[in-house]
């Protein structure tokens, strides 16, 4: 078959399409014939070295397709039926070897780069607002990179629970975006320079949550715009350096969380359960998923080369049939 592989860390340049070994379902597994895969900022973390995977290795944590193959012991799935998975890599190919226990099956009514698009950032976006700040209405959250991936998710599904969003963005062109995700305000910012304007917007309160994806850069500002026991979510510490944070140095009694859904989505049973809600709001059209690229399997280093640059917005996606 053919695949990315990654056979030394570094820039885009080292993802190279290669001829790779066909997988065989080992027990517990089955194979998927990938109809699609998911591009994720934490991919590039991996073909840059920031996690320690051996190498060599096919990168790609998501996609979906139909089942091709089933391993010794694998109940409640059949060859051809339509799934999405994820996976700590191998899904950039247009095959992949995997647990039945990190599949789910996709509905009829769910085209498959839908269900490939839904499954790590959609899960992410899920959990942080069901488990790590789960506000209610009537609540204020600010919401970085409120136009990209994971921040038009988390937009979307805290507007559903009525809750007020300040969507941040790094260029004026993104703002339609942002507030087509359901954002109530939108401001531009590039760095920590939104502290006076979302503590206007609040009356000088601030918010109770701040869901930030935004480095290191944006970490200590995001603690300055909480109002007193606000929690902030983290989840960039792929971007820039991690900071380092000292207990006494936290204001205002608020929480912080680096938020892995793993943690909190931890049995298949869960996982079905929190994907099906995800489903089921796509497919009411409460939801929207958007796809705004798509690149042949080859050009994965262009899809890291474009996600890196902050041009994108929405979700990218791998066809292996290309």
């Amino acid at each position: 078959m053919r695949a990315v592989v990654l056979e030394e860390t570094g820039g885009p340049e080292v993802l190279k399409l290669k001829e790779w070994p066909d997988p065989e379902p080992q027990a517990g597994e089955l194979v998927v014939d990938l109809d699609f895969s998911g591009v994720n900022f934490m991919d590039t973390g991996t073909r840059a070295g920031f996690l320690p995977l051996g190498l060599p290795l096919v990168p790609g944590v998501e996609g979906a397709g139909r089942v091709s193959a089933l391993g010794e012991g694998v109940d409640g799935f059949a060859i051809g039926d339509r799934v999405a998975l994820l996976s700590d890599s191998g899904g950039y190919a247009e095959k992949i070897a995997i647990a039945a226990d990190r599949v789910v099956p996709v509905p009829d009514d769910i085209p498959s780069d839908v269900a490939a698009a839904t499954m790590m950032q959609g899960l992410t976006a899920h959990h942080f607002v069901t488990e790590s700040a789960p506000l209610t209405a009537g609540e204020t959250a600010l919401v970085h990179s409120a136009a990209g991936g994971v921040g038009r998710l988390v937009t979307q599904l805290l507007t559903l629970r009525g809750v007020r969003v300040i969507g941040l963005v790094s260029r004026e062109e993104k703002v339609a975006a942002a507030k087509a995700a359901g954002a109530d305000a939108v401001l531009v910012s590039s760095g920590g320079d939104f502290v006076g304007p979302v503590m206007e917007l609040t009356g000088g309160e601030g918010v109770h949550a701040v869901f930030d994806g935004g480095g290191a850069t944006t970490f200590w500002p995001s603690t300055e715009v909480l109002r007193r026991v606000g929690t902030l979510v983290y989840y960039g510490p792929l971007i820039g350096d991690i900071p380092e944070v000292r207990m006494f140095d936290l204001p205002k009694s608020i929480k912080v969380t680096y938020a892995v859904f793993s943690d909190h989505i931890h049995t298949p049973e869960l996982l079905r359960q929190h994907t099906g809600d995800l489903f089921d709001k796509i497919r009411e059209g409460k939801l929207r998923i958007d796809i705004t690229g798509r690149y042949p399997l080859g050009e994965a280093h262009q899809a890291h080369s474009d996600i890196e640059s902050r041009r994108t917005s929405g979700k990218l996606l791998l066809d292996p049939s290309r």
